[in-house]
């Protein structure tokens, strides 16, 4: 059974602790200062009220510095993280490369503390002389949610202004992930404050040696979905997730950036910690030498899910191109993807290419009038299409138009950049807030790849499954791979009850059931993984030797992507 709550225990000798009696008793009397650092969306009023009360309940003396009254005024905050470059491009920003010492002018040097203890909290703390490191986080979710629902003061440094998704994603988020991961291996402690009333903390050399043995062993991260205009109901009706929402759209399996690691023994003793670190903490176990050495600490492959079953065809849009994401974005590598079709229907479609007879001048006349006029316009005038036929793999290098028809339920695994979708058509559909969803198409015309079109679409990104070894019962098959795209799928194929061996031989895989009950991993150095219908799976390099057995239920399919 799918598992919405994927848990690892923590390693023998960490501390976990939850509540916030029993937090606050995790700091010394003092005198020391405390400098507790974070993610903008937690609650910091919250903690340091809770921190200040248990403390004086205790006797100790407690002083309180918000580092967020530190922060410079936000018209300098943003002159010194907004490229001007951008000021005319509503959509994308280039990936900011600040670090958190530009939100100050200058930063708050308090003497150390006499007695008691000195409370310096907030994103930035750490910039601040201290003794003790805790780094307070909610997992991104919430800040994505707090900035649609327009709360004032969720982006960073900007505490009065209305939120932009912008700045959260292209500015916010690199500035706090570099920032978190050049902390990672020094922090004293780990508290998670998504849940504000029962915090669960964590001592940080046990979390260090948590993410150690996770390193050596097949990993899930939780998973969750969110909504769109174009959403359907599988997840909903199927996984159990979201059921009062009013659909699933895009499924976080594995995306790295986001990803999250449950630690715990159940759900009232655990914390969430973030997949990334992972890779900041163990790079060579987790990526393997030459993944790490081409891709640093970044986690270059995704899996998640598009779920359009009872709802609405995606966008067409295209991806940008390897120097164009580079110099435009400041991503170091392009977002190549392909749609691995999980579910389809009769008559669904996939959108993939360019028509042979195509005419990119006509296709951008008919997106411009779509966009100014409301002309609605036929994109299969332009686009081939495709049966979404289930079991096939769609290759889409960057560059390429396509989208996933109503009806589906696409596996979309894809390379890790995931904020640059350059739409040309969405159906003159609304979005949440009833206002048109916006169209960077020149941004997408920019990026389109005109040479790819008609019948070598078909050929190169619509491919046959190869077999690639096989034994009793079972087969490893590659369904995609093309020469500019940095990873390939494959496939196994098992019988009910079947083995088949496999070994990481340095770089990790990730895995996926996409027919069948389910399989069970199990590593040469005695770790076993259940991995049911649907669910993803991370098996880090380090993993070396291990085996699937399919369940005895029936025959399943389990797909496989790597680093080529």
């Amino acid at each position: 059974m799918y598992r919405l709550d994927p848990r690892y225990a923590p390693a023998p000798q960490a501390a976990l602790h939850t509540g916030w009696q029993a937090v606050a008793a995790q700091l010394p009397d003092g005198p020391a200062v405390l400098a507790i650092d974070g993610s903008p969306s937690a609650d910091w009023s919250l903690l340091a009220d809770r921190l200040a009360h248990e403390l004086t309940r205790r006797g100790i003396a407690v002083t309180l510095l918000d580092i967020r009254n530190h922060y410079a005024p936000p018209a300098l905050v943003r002159s010194r993280t907004e490229r001007a470059a951008d000021a005319d491009d509503p959509y994308f920003r280039k990936l900011a490369d600040n670090s958190l010492d530009d939100l100050f002018e200058t930063l708050p040097a308090p003497a150390p503390p006499q007695s008691g203890l000195l409370l310096v909290h907030g994103p930035g703390a750490a910039l601040v002389e201290h003794d003790l490191l805790w780094y307070a986080d909610v997992p991104k979710r919430y800040a994505e949610a707090a900035v649609g629902a327009g709360e004032v003061g969720a982006n960073l440094a900007l505490p009065d202004e209305k939120p932009d998704f912008r700045r959260l994603f292209y500015i916010d988020w690199p500035m706090l992930d570099r920032h978190r991961d050049s902390l990672a291996h020094r922090l004293d402690a780990w508290l998670d404050l998504q849940h504000p009333d029962h915090p669960a903390w964590i001592d940080g050399g046990g979390l260090r040696a948590t993410y150690t043995a996770l390193s050596r062993k097949p990993v899930r991260t939780r998973p969750y979905f969110n909504s769109t205009p174009w959403g359907g109901h599988w997840a909903q009706r199927e996984l159990g997730f979201n059921t009062n929402s009013r659909n699933t759209a895009l499924g976080y399996e594995l995306i790295a950036p986001e990803a999250g690691i449950l630690v715990g023994t159940g759900p009232e003793t655990q914390a969430e910690v973030p997949f990334q670190l992972l890779c900041v903490l163990e790079p060579l176990s987790v990526l393997g030498a030459e993944a790490h050495a081409r891709f640093g600490t970044s986690f270059p492959i995704r899996f998640d899910y598009l779920d359009t079953v009872g709802g609405g065809s995606l966008s067409v849009h295209c991806h940008p191109k390897e120097s164009y994401m580079r110099e435009r974005f400041g991503w170091d590598y392009t977002q190549h993807e392909t749609y691995y079709l999980t579910l389809g229907g009769t008559g669904t479609k996939v959108f993939l290419g360019l028509r042979e007879d195509a005419d990119v001048d006509v296709f951008r006349k008919e997106v411009e009038r779509a966009i100014t006029d409301g002309v609605p316009m036929d994109p299969e005038d332009h686009v081939l299409s495709f049966p979404a036929e289930q079991g096939q793999l769609f290759m889409i290098p960057a560059g390429t138009p396509h989208a996933s028809g109503a009806g589906n339920l696409v596996l979309e695994i894809s390379a890790t950049p995931y904020l640059y979708s350059l739409r040309f058509y969405d159906w003159l559909r609304p979005g949440a807030d009833g206002n048109p969803r916006p169209l960077p198409y020149e941004h997408g015309f920019a990026n389109l790849e005109t040479g790819r079109r008609g019948e070598a679409v078909a050929r190169d990104l619509v491919q046959e499954p190869r077999t690639l070894r096989e034994g009793t019962g079972w087969r490893e098959e590659v369904i995609g791979a093309l020469p500019e795209m940095f990873y390939e799928v494959r496939r196994f194929v098992l019988d009910a009850g079947a083995e088949a061996a496999d070994d990481t031989q340095g770089r990790f895989h990730i895995l996926n059931v996409v027919e069948g009950e389910g399989v069970t991993v199990h590593t040469a150095a005695g770790d076993r993984h259940e991995l049911a219908y649907a669910e993803t799976l991370t098996v880090p390099a380090a993993v070396g030797a291990y085996t699937l057995r399919a369940t005895a239920g029936g025959p399943v399919r389990v797909v496989k992507a790597l680093v080529r």
